[in-house]
């Protein structure tokens, strides 16, 4: 056990100061499901901004880039970088869609978009496979990593990580609902951003790393600096680059970057004030998650290749965690060797990263149990304190699957490909609904069964077949062409949304576009006409925010990169990109707001 008592002293003071943020806000979180699972709809960007990046530092997140960079290097990091389209696009064309709605939760909006049975179905059904069955694969992601900290850092069983971290979590959890999270989430990033830095910074200043002119020229780490893949390698540029770009960040749902928004990032947009406010706190969310916070993760993870070349040397220094040892254990092992007293402020903010995860998962996933299959569907009739308390029930059932779940996984990365491959395919069909009114219900639970299918099939049966081995790209790109004909093909077999419900929806989200013509013309030639957006479709010059916004974060992230590499040339050249992008943005996005208004 490496921890002093001023690094306990210092955890210890973190849990506790958790554990009061929830008591302090516990009443007024228990008024009405609204304070619980949206803070009362009233809080501001920067706060809801921040709440998103504290959610998505996550302890399993610097395990899963030391993963991606240990085995394909920095350029494998594309497969979560490409997921910036998706935010950029949330930013500026659904956010304000999503707050126009009202719904309390993204899965409520079935009801709101489709019509009939299945609509029902559909919402109820989506309640408990994403607020119970994938929720808890997410968050048992996390606690593996937790596990793996505990192990290594604190001399704890996996099981006594689970309690310890669980118990303290779903406390403050259940006591103050989303307000209290986003309070809690507000402190826990910068903890966590400090933590990160110290431990990238004591990695380069290890005696076999020799600081950062010495990791960047170190034999094993020089085959994994470059930041795109090798051009000349097309298998490679193919998976690493080609497809997530091109095809992953629009066709597969994940959580945290769902196309078209979702998730816990559409519940912080429902919690905003107004729509501008939405808008900045997923704009802020996806500025610090891509371009602030990467480099420290990937310097630790590029140092513990120096430090610790391959699993048996991991396994090899920590025996007690062997039967968890892989290359995402890369971090937390060179979290050793932090100086004492600042290991324990950097074990807490991992600690910090970790609570903020759980218990936006915790909420979020309680949000779909309790308002979109409890009180739709079992007791419509329930009291608003009835519905807090089965939130309450509900987070702590949560965290104890999610726990028992965690003890059986091993590899981040392995987590990370099967969530991608749940998702495959489903992803345009959550940009679509929103501008084609011929999307209805059953396309949905069609997409979200076939993709499920898809993915059992390859990880469970493919290799059983006698048929040709799939890279995790290949299994991806099938799963997204299987899932889409199925879905088209289930949507032109099956009844449209009725045009009653597709009017309201028109008329409370004004979402414009061609897509919706065929029911305007309908209406009109019932005696109805449906009112034209004010000052025209903003699709358009929302897209083009989207493309400079795109370009001012990547500039940031690979300009970083190039300066930390030493090649001024190109990081010189990526500034300049990003400020004049920059610039151009704070025109565009002016104008956008005047669409808007």
């Amino acid at each position: 056990m490496l921890l002093t008592s001023i690094d306990w002293i210092i955890i210890a003071a973190y849990l506790v100061f958790s554990l009061v943020i929830g008591v302090w806000v516990a009443r007024q979180a228990g008024k009405d499901s609204t304070e619980f699972f949206a803070a009362g709809k009233n809080m501001p960007w920067w706060l809801l901004g921040v709440s998103m990046v504290a959610t998505t530092f996550s302890t399993d997140t610097p395990n899963l880039v030391t993963d991606i960079v240990r085995t394909q290097g920095v350029a494998g990091n594309w497969s979560w970088w490409a997921f910036l389209l998706t935010g950029m696009l949330t930013v500026f064309v659904y956010a304000q869609l999503w707050k126009r709605s009202g719904v309390l939760t993204d899965v409520e909006f079935y009801e709101l978009r489709y019509s009939g049975k299945s609509a029902a179905f559909l919402r109820g059904f989506r309640a408990v496979y994403l607020g119970f069955l994938f929720n808890i694969i997410v968050m048992a992601t996390v606690s593996l990593a937790a596990i793996k900290l505990g192990t290594v850092l604190m001399g704890l069983t996996p099981l006594q990580t689970i309690l310890i971290a669980g118990t303290v979590t779903v406390i403050y959890s259940s006591l103050g609902g989303l307000k209290g999270i986003l309070i809690t989430d507000f402190f826990q990033f910068f903890l966590s951003l400090l933590g990160g830095l110290a431990a990238a910074y004591y990695a380069l200043q290890h005696p076999d790393v020799g600081g950062l002119q010495g990791l960047i020229t170190n034999a094993e780490v020089v085959p994994k600096l470059n930041i795109f893949p090798n051009f000349n390698n097309p298998s490679e540029m193919l998976g690493l680059l080609i497809i997530p770009l091109a095809v992953q960040w629009w066709s597969v749902y994940y959580p945290g970057s769902e196309p078209g928004g979702g998730g816990y990032i559409a519940q912080r947009m429902f919690a905003a004030k107004n729509e501008n406010h939405s808008v900045g706190a997923v704009f802020f969310f996806n500025a610090a998650h891509f371009a602030l916070r990467p480099w420290p993760w990937i310097i630790v993870g590029l140092a513990s290749l120096i430090v610790y070349p391959d699993i048996a040397s991991l396994k090899e220094a920590f025996p007690a965690a062997a039967g968890v040892a892989d290359h995402d254990m890369g971090y937390p092992a060179m979290l050793t060797f932090l100086p004492k007293g600042l290991v324990g402020l950097v074990l807490a903010s991992l600690i910090a990263a970790y609570m903020s995860t759980i218990s936006t998962h915790l909420n979020w996933g309680s949000s779909y149990l309790v308002n979109d299959f409890y009180k739709r569907f079992i007791r419509p009739e329930s009291s608003e304190k009835e519905l807090v308390t089965v939130g309450r029930v509900s987070t702590v059932i949560l965290m104890i699957f999610s726990g028992a779940l965690a003890l059986g996984m091993r590899s981040a990365l392995d987590n990370f490909q099967i969530l991608l491959q749940i998702g495959a395919g489903t992803g345009l069909i959550f940009i679509l609904r929103w501008f084609w009114w011929r999307i209805n219900a059953a396309s949905e639970i069609a997409a979200m069964i076939i993709s499920f299918l898809v993915a059992i099939y390859f990880r469970f049966f493919h290799s059983y077949t006698g048929l040709p081995t799939l890279t995790s790209w290949q299994e991806l790109i099938w799963g997204v062409v299987i899932t889409t004909i199925g879905w088209v093909t289930t949507m032109y077999l099956t009844r449209p949304t009725n045009q009653q419900r597709l009017v309201k929806f028109i008329e409370l989200v004004k979402p414009g576009g061609p897509g919706w013509q065929k029911v305007r013309a309908k209406a009109k030639a019932n005696g109805y006409t449906i009112e034209q957006e004010k000052g025209g479709w903003m699709v358009p010059q929302g897209i083009l925010c989207m493309v400079l916004g795109t370009i001012v974060i990547y500039g940031a992230l690979l300009a970083t990169g190039y300066w930390i590499y030493g090649n001024s040339i190109p990081a010189v050249t990526l500034t300049i990109v990003t400020v004049v992008a920059g610039v151009l943005l704070y025109h565009a996005w002016k104008k956008l707001l005047s669409i808007r208004d």
